[in-house]
């Protein structure tokens, strides 16, 4: 690839990189434009999106064994709905190769300014009740080598995940993460990654979890399971079947959603807006609802390798 020739990748980076430094979770981020969890699930691309000008990226959803994910096919594009659906299944290395993958990533780029977090799950074949062991796992594995955690408990493609968003078991797994945190030398700022279908009543519930001091923030919203106001005609999306719906369709849900957090989320959470992000405008409107950092994914699939140039240009003229 283009990107494994250093001068023609620091041409491409010195292209592509802009400069909004952003404040969040205690540190300086080079910009506040991410990449969403799914896209480099493996941590193999690190180089190659940090040359397109990510100012973070977000690996995994890790697990604690290697799986295979969801039989193929499994990602479908909707071009009359700038969307695609997925349901990939948590699809990865497992966290022992992907932590060993980090740890010469970190190595080999010892003045990277790029942020990189770390996005974990539990394995289908664990049963819901044993699920707290794997997160606690990942984030046991991966602590070292990543600089911040997100729990998916959010993605539509594990059977019986989301179950897992009701407040006991959020309380109990981020209190034993918490503890774990603690301990190390340096902690790490703790998210959670909620479905833009939940109700405001189950949303209430989540952020009863503020009070307690148990995560630092929430990424709104992960995919939905709706299917309502499609341009793709029905019996294209009944064929293509089950999955997460991402991009334009999803905006407008996950901005309602991040704005009533945030009318009731107080100062100390972080939000990160993710959700239909194709343009500065796209990214400008996620900020205006409270979000401090912005994640794409189905933007950068549409809209090519310069959606982050060209979505900071665009913030820069209009804040």
């Amino acid at each position: 690839m283009l990107c494994s020739i250093t001068w023609i990748r620091k041409l491409i980076q010195n292209y592509c990189l802009i400069e909004h430094p952003t404040q969040a979770f205690g540190q300086t981020w080079i910009n506040p434009v991410g990449l969403g969890a799914g896209f480099d699930k493996n941590a193999c691309y690190l180089r190659e999106l940090e040359a397109l000008g990510f100012g973070f990226v977000e690996i995994g959803t890790v697990t604690p064994l290697a799986q295979a994910g969801n039989d193929q096919p499994r990602l479908f594009r909707l071009p009359k709905d700038k969307a695609l659906i997925n349901r990939m299944g948590f699809n990865n290395d497992g966290v022992d190769t992907i932590a060993s993958r980090l740890k010469q990533w970190r190595a080999k780029n010892p003045n990277s300014k790029m942020i990189i977090g770390g996005n974990i799950g539990k394995n289908k074949i664990t049963p819901n009740d044993q699920a707290a062991s794997d997160y606690i796992r990942c984030f046991e594995a991966l602590h070292p080598w990543v600089d911040y955690f997100v729990v998916n408990v959010s993605s539509p493609n594990t059977p019986g995940l989301r179950a897992l968003q009701e407040k006991s078991f959020l309380t109990t797994l981020f209190s034993e993460l918490k503890s774990i945190n603690q301990k190390q030398p340096i902690s790490k700022p703790l998210l959670l990654k909620i479905a833009p279908d939940l109700s405001f009543e189950q949303i209430d519930e989540i952020l009863e979890l503020e009070p307690l001091g148990l995560l630092d923030g929430l990424i709104v919203s992960n995919t939905t399971i709706e299917r309502s106001g499609l341009k793709t005609n029905e019996t294209t999306i009944q064929k293509i079947g089950a999955g997460g719906l991402s991009g334009l369709p999803v905006q407008e849900k996950s901005n309602i959603v991040l704005s009533y957090i945030h009318q009731k989320n107080p100062s100390s959470w972080t939000l990160i807006g993710s959700g239909g992000i194709f343009t500065g405008i796209d990214a400008k409107t996620k900020m205006s609802h409270g979000s401090k950092l912005i994640q794409v994914w189905t933007g950068f699939v549409y809209e090519g390798p310069l959606v982050v140039r060209k979505i900071l240009q665009s913030l820069k003229s209009i804040s």
